[in-house]
């Protein structure tokens, strides 16, 4: 069970990772955007590791002192994540 949750969160920090990466081209590129709420409610709902790496190996949003509160914020809830699901899933 601990291998399944814990690879739900690692895919759900990819699938982050991917929106910001792929925002980050379509702003390059002049397409249409991902709105900003968006990014940010993924980082806050358990994605800020991926939020936060995408945001730096990208250079994308990194000026927005919001998004740089809500990926630190987003790595918090992470950690939380990661605390429950070892303190109830492992023996």
């Amino acid at each position: 069970m601990i291998v399944y949750l814990l690879a739900l969160l690692a895919v759900w920090n990819l699938i982050v990772f991917v929106f910001y990466a792929v925002d980050k081209y379509k702003a390059q590129h002049h397409l249409w955007r991902i709105p900003e709420k968006v990014l940010l409610a993924q980082a806050l709902l358990g994605g800020g590791i991926g939020a936060l790496l995408a945001g730096h190996l990208c250079h994308h949003k990194t000026r927005k002192w919001y998004f740089n509160l809500s990926w630190y914020l987003g790595l918090l809830v992470d950690a939380v994540l990661l605390f429950l699901i070892i303190k109830f899933f492992v023996n």
